[in-house]
């Protein structure tokens, strides 16, 4: 059903490991499992996996760490499971580098669902070999955004962003001054209806605003809020 797509679980509780590993399998999904970060970081490093769920409280290597670690040479999804769901928690790991969080205790059902989400996400933007789907290069006065190397630089200066974070900013961009409610980006950008989490939203906005700041303020002032609805993207004619 999915060619043989293998999850790379990293989670140190065994019981829970044997639910995601029976909910994914029983919907044709392989496994390969790691009880501790170390073990994790080795197995992503060395093997080609199609996604990557991750717990975020890890024995030898704690889960952001162990993001950190597989981000240095992959770029495979990576679902983070945390606890505590604080936001504070999902920051630190959407900027390590994570897609996407659940809070435990969660749905084995929801965790497929956003399995199969983030994995439709990445597919739907590669083509074999690994080229991208779309040629736009988006220009504006201080910002570029080229979609074939999925690169972002404000002012010449090359901004590091995080996969969600970058498409994020260029669905936006690419709909310039059309404003988008939450519910909305979730099922653009994440692929989600019904059970996303609007938080998700806000917690990458706000990351990708900082990022941008950091470089040039106007730029990140081209993310506005439209009070009571959502997000858009617009540029002050110059």
């Amino acid at each position: 059903m999915h060619d043989e797509q293998t999850i790379l679980i990293i989670e140190d509780e065994e019981r829970i490991r044997r639910l995601l590993k029976m909910y994914l399998e029983r919907d044709g999904f392989e496994t390969v499992e790691a009880s501790n970060g170390e073990d994790g970081v080795a197995l992503a490093v060395e093997n080609n996996y199609d996604l990557v769920i991750l717990d975020l409280m890890l024995p030898t290597l704690d889960g952001i760490s162990v993001c950190k670690e597989i981000r240095k040479t992959k770029s495979m999804p990576i679902l983070m499971l945390t606890a505590k769901g604080e936001e504070s928690d999902r920051i630190e790991g959407f900027e390590a580098g994570a897609d996407d969080y659940v809070v435990k205790p969660f749905s084995p059902r929801e965790v497929v669902l956003r399995v199969k989400a983030l994995l439709k996400r990445s597919q739907g933007s590669q083509l074999p070999g690994g080229n991208k789907l779309s040629s736009n290069v988006l220009v504006f006065s201080r910002l570029k955004i080229d979609n074939n190397a999925h690169r972002v630089t404000v002012n010449e200066t090359d901004i590091t962003l995080t996969p969600k974070e970058y498409e994020l900013l260029y669905f936006l961009a690419s709909h310039q001054d059309r404003v988008f409610d939450r519910e909305t980006l979730l099922k653009e950008v994440w692929q989600y209806e019904f059970f996303g989490d609007l938080r998700t939203v806000d917690t990458h906005i706000k990351r990708l605003r900082e990022k941008l700041g950091q470089v040039d303020e106007t730029v990140s002032q081209m993310i506005a809020t439209v009070w009571g609805i959502g997000y858009k993207f617009e540029v002050d004619d110059e």
